[in-house]
């Protein structure tokens, strides 16, 4: 207390000048249109850019629950598109027998500039994540899982000398195995494709669905270049990704609820 009764001694004519122009100001203001309409806008001006301000650091930190409902929202329509084919009939029995469940992730880790490339995703075993899912992202394939922990998977990227994934030309199903030269990490290349198939430059490629790990008709790229290979009769295509593999967020793993009723069947086919 005495220290403010002390502020106030010390600083008595500056403060008292204060108290004097604020009174002058306020009669001013109040006697003179001019004065007032131009202290209204100036006050509307300092509040609109004040809330505005807030409504930009309100929507900043709520970015990352925003995110969370987007991912949540595309999960169920891809569950959606990957579990109906035709008709409004089908699609409410495949909301109760689903083919395929669609698991959330981060791509946390990427790597695209070693001939055997590897991503990490923020789900693991916790959360359904199995090895050899396959797993996507809004625009495309990523790779397939290989490792799994209690709160991490890696997966095998497209990026990688190893990988072979079904896919075909979105306008017929002439198939072949998608694979990677180690040259460019956004464009991957589409082998074994019969001479016969009718292609063109800017042709859709999509999952070829002949495994139970991606199902059939997910984007992949564009056909960028193609060529013949002369000995074999079968082309050659340059495939630019639909993903940028360099700039990856958000993924989803796809779990087929089927899976393991195929490939039992599938290894009773083998035995004989």
């Amino acid at each position: 207390m005495r220290q403010i009764f002390l502020f106030f001694s010390k600083n008595k004519d500056f403060l008292f000048f204060l108290l004097l122009l604020s009174i002058s100001m306020w009669f001013t203001i109040s006697s003179h249109t001019y004065h007032k309409s131009k202290f209204v806008n100036s006050a509307n001006y300092f509040a609109g850019n004040l809330f505005l301000m807030s409504n930009d650091i309100h929507e900043y930190f709520g970015l990352k629950k925003e995110n969370d409902i987007l991912s949540k929202e595309n999960r169920y329509l891809k569950e959606l598109l990957f579990n109906h084919k035709n008709g409004v009939a089908e699609l409410q029995d495949s909301l109760l027998n689903k083919n395929y469940t669609i698991i959330s992730a981060k791509v946390i880790n990427n790597s695209y500039q070693n001939k055997d490339n590897y991503l990490t995703i923020s789900a693991g075993r916790k959360a359904g994540v199995k090895r050899e899912m396959g797993v996507i992202t809004s625009n495309g394939i990523l790779g397939i899982v290989d490792e799994v922990s209690t709160n991490f998977s890696t997966v095998f990227s497209i990026l990688n000398s190893k990988s072979r994934i079904n896919a075909r030309l979105k306008n017929s199903y002439h198939f072949g195995s998608l694979v990677w030269n180690q040259k460019n990490p956004n464009i991957v290349q589409l082998i074994d494709v019969p001479r016969i198939a009718p292609i063109r430059i800017g042709d859709t490629i999509v999952t070829g669905g002949k495994s139970s790990i991606f199902p059939d008709g997910i984007p992949i790229g564009i056909v960028k270049n193609f060529e013949v290979n002369t000995f074999s009769n079968y082309f050659s295509i340059d495939i630019l990704l639909f993903n940028d593999m360099t700039n990856l967020n958000n993924a989803f793993i796809l779990k087929n609820n089927l899976r393991k009723e195929i490939l039992e069947l599938e290894s009773k086919v083998n035995e004989k």
